[in-house]
């Protein structure tokens, strides 16, 4: 039996009987649904526009006289009561456009023997009309002119507040609860999910700057001290038995505008020299007496974290700080310019000499000082740091890890392999490494 043409099916679900009541009753509703639609589209545009607001833009609309700048204000001094307000309204707004709609099809057509084609018209045009023009549309347009639009809207979105007010108050205090229980059971995102996160979450052609500093930001909190402080056989430092000549040489010969200052041996800490608290006496005699000079030094278990380090620092208004192990012992230095580096990679001034710090084959293939720090190896080679976790045990440098890995001092050209890296040595003397050659094969995104 052959389907009836699509002409024929218009003719038969036609309501063939329409009076001029119904006419009127069908102009007025689709005048109604069109206010409607434009009262949708209002609270779900004015969502974005008002949480996209700059401080600067919130400075801006402050300045506006009268009502709006009040609205505005209390809106955005409770978010939540916002969001309440918005979320009733446009379900009170979309239930109506349903309702009329559904009495307007009612009247126009007779899907008696049409079911489906029921569905399709009824269902799927009022999701498509509210859908498109209720919240897509709005939200697109208030987020370019959220200025604009958060002027146009503050006032009747404040009205719609005043007027759903014990329902507002009743949804924010029942998501308030669910909210607590929530934080007390919820889930702790670790600091590989958040790395992961921005991996996938990142724009394909976003620098690969911006996805560092952010991984930076990430891992800030969980890097301790140890992590990122020059080791104690890089420290630079004085001895207080130097005489006023013999210092200033070696403070030039420096190049640092602080360095710590020891008796006898470097777990002897006596103070730090500002460079700057000697340019007065530079044409003092060798018998100056420099070690009056001298600043009380700051001390710091290895196993600090940098972001509490960073607090400290900045409340001190201090720049340098020992890092000590558990008996006291000198174990190296960091600074203020150490920390920041974990967030925005490697920095130099114009007196910084340009220190070739590790060598780049290619993309898979690295040449490092043997006391190159872990962590900052694996952010020259992009790669996870996690990684070595598994191998690295107290170590923090790729010699001392290799060391750990190959339980004896490898001789040169010997090549130790784990997992998908190869570290082939390339420099080593009787009590170290000295220069590792590291390649990868890099390993495939796995799909969850």
């Amino acid at each position: 039996m052959e389907e009836p043409p699509l002409s024929l099916i218009f003719c038969q679900i036609i309501n063939p009987v329409l009076s001029s009541a119904d006419s009127v009753s069908i102009l007025l509703a689709i005048l109604f649904v069109m206010v409607l639609v434009f009262l949708s589209a209002l609270y779900s545009g004015s969502e974005n526009a008002f949480f996209s607001l700059s401080k600067a833009q919130l400075e801006e609309l402050q300045e506006i006289p009268g009502t709006t700048a009040f609205a505005i204000n209390y809106l955005l001094r409770y978010p939540k009561k916002l969001l309440a307000t918005i979320l009733i309204a446009n379900t009170f707004v979309n239930i109506a456009i349903v309702l009329v709609m559904t009495y307007l099809f009612s009247t126009i057509f007779n899907f008696a023997a049409y079911p489906i084609l029921s569905f399709l018209i009824e269902v799927v045009f009022v999701t498509f009309l509210i859908v498109l023009f209720g919240e897509v549309i709005p939200k697109i347009y208030s987020f370019k002119h959220n200025v604009k639009v958060s002027r146009f809207v503050a006032v009747p979105v404040y009205g719609s507040y005043k007027l759903f007010q014990p329902l507002v108050y009743l949804l924010v205090r029942s998501t308030g609860i669910i909210d607590k229980r929530i934080t007390k059971k919820g889930h702790i995102l670790s600091v590989d999910e958040l790395t992961h996160a921005i991996d996938i979450t990142s724009e394909k052609n976003a620098p690969r700057q911006e996805k560092s500093i952010l991984k930076g930001v990430v891992n800030f909190g969980n890097t301790n001290v140890k992590q990122i402080m020059r080791q104690r056989p890089d420290i630079v430092a004085m001895d207080m038995s130097l005489n006023f000549k013999q210092l200033m040489l070696q403070i030039v010969d420096s190049g640092y505008s602080r360095v710590p200052v020891f008796e006898n041996n470097l777990d002897n800490i006596k103070g730090i020299l500002f460079t700057k608290d000697l340019l007065p006496h530079i044409n003092e005699k060798a018998d100056f007496n420099w070690q009056g000079l001298l600043r009380k030094p700051f001390f710091v278990p290895e196993s600090k974290k940098i972001d509490d380090l960073l607090k400290e620092f900045q409340s001190k208004r201090m720049h340098l700080a020992i890092v000590v192990d558990e008996f006291g012992g000198t174990e190296g230095l960091v600074s203020m310019e150490d920390i920041i580096e974990e967030i925005f990679g490697e920095i130099q001034d114009e007196f910084d000499e340009d220190e070739h710090v590790y060598t780049k084959i290619n993309d898979h293939t690295f040449v490092f000082e043997g006391k190159m720090i872990i962590n900052d190896a694996c952010k020259y080679m992009d790669i996870d740091p996690g990684v070595f976790d598994e191998i690295r045990s107290e170590a923090e440098t790729l010699g001392g890890m290799l060391l750990e890995l190959n339980s004896h001092l490898p001789k040169m050209g010997q090549e130790i392999i784990y997992k998908n890296f190869i570290f082939k040595i390339e420099s080593v003397d009787k009590r170290k490494i000295m220069r590792i050659k590291v390649s990868f094969e890099p390993q495939p995104d796995v799909q969850a």
